[in-house]
C-alpha cells in the first residue's frame, strides 16, 4: 500500500472504526477481490465487538498490498459517507504541493531537538530508517538492548550514533534520502523542518 495512503488510513483510524467498517459487506467484498485472504477474513469477522473487527480490518490492510486501498474505497457501498470522506482527504493529499527539502538545509547537520522530534514521529520504522542510514545490524541491536522501554529512546539513542559516526556529513539531506528510502511520509520531515 503506498504510503500516503497507510498515512491517510492511521489519520482516519478511530473514525472508521467507530462507524463499524468492519461489518457487513466490506471484509467478504475484499476476500472477494483477493486483497484478504480466507485466514484473515475468519480472524476479522471472529473479533467480539465491531470496534475490533475494524481495528483488526485496518492492521491487515496496510500489508495487502499496491491495490488494497482503492479495493477497500470500492468496498465501502454501505458507507457512501466514510467513501466521499476517504476521497476528499485523497484528493487534498493530492493538491498539496509535493514536499522538497528547502536547499538552504540541505547541509545542514540536526540539532538533538530536531532528532528528538524525528524519533517521536518514527515510531516502528526508525530501524529501516537507520539502516538506510548506515548503521549496521548490530548497532540497531545495541540501540534496542540499552533501551528496552521505549521505541522513541531506540530511535533516538540510533539518530545520535549516526550522527557521531557521519560527524558534518550527517546533513539533512542524508536523513531525507532515507526517509523516502524507507518510504516515511514526507510530512514527518516538515514537522521536523517546522521545528527549527
Amino acid at each position: 500500500m503506498d504510503p500516503k495512503h497507510r498515512d491517510i488510513l492511521r489519520r482516519m483510524r478511530l473514525e472508521l472504526c467507530s462507524q463499524g467498517v468492519a461489518d457487513g459487506l466490506v471484509p467478504q467484498y475484499l476476500f472477494q477481490e483477493g486483497i484478504i485472504t480466507h485466514e484473515q477474513l475468519e480472524d476479522i469477522t471472529s473479533q467480539a465487538t465491531c470496534q475490533r473487527r475494524a481495528m483488526k480490518l485496518l492492521d491487515v490492510l496496510p500489508s495487502r498490498g499496491p491495490k488494497a486501498f482503492e479495493v477497500f474505497l470500492k468496498s465501502l457501498s454501505e458507507f457512501p459517507w466514510i467513501r466521499s470522506k476517504l476521497d476528499e482527504i485523497c484528493k487534498e493529499n493530492l493538491v498539496e504541493k509535493a514536499f522538497d527539502l528547502p536547499n538552504n538545509m540541505k547541509d545542514v547537520c540536526p540539532s538533538d531537538k530536531q532528532l528528538n522530534l524525528l524519533a517521536d514521529q518514527l515510531g516502528a520504522e526508525w530501524e529501516k530508517v537507520l539502516g538506510y542510514l548506515g548503521l549496521d545490524h548490530v548497532e540497531i541491536i545495541n540501540c534496542k538492548v540499552q533501551n528496552p522501554y521505549s521505541v522513541r529512546t531506540q530511535a533516538m539513542a540510533g539518530l545520535v550514533k549516526w550522527r557521531q559516526h557521519m560527524g558534518r556529513k550527517a546533513t539533512f539531506q542524508c536523513l531525507w534520502e532515507a526517509l523516502q528510502a524507507a518510504e516515511v511520509h514526507p510530512s514527518t520531515m516538515k514537522t521536523v523542518l517546522q521545528s527549527s
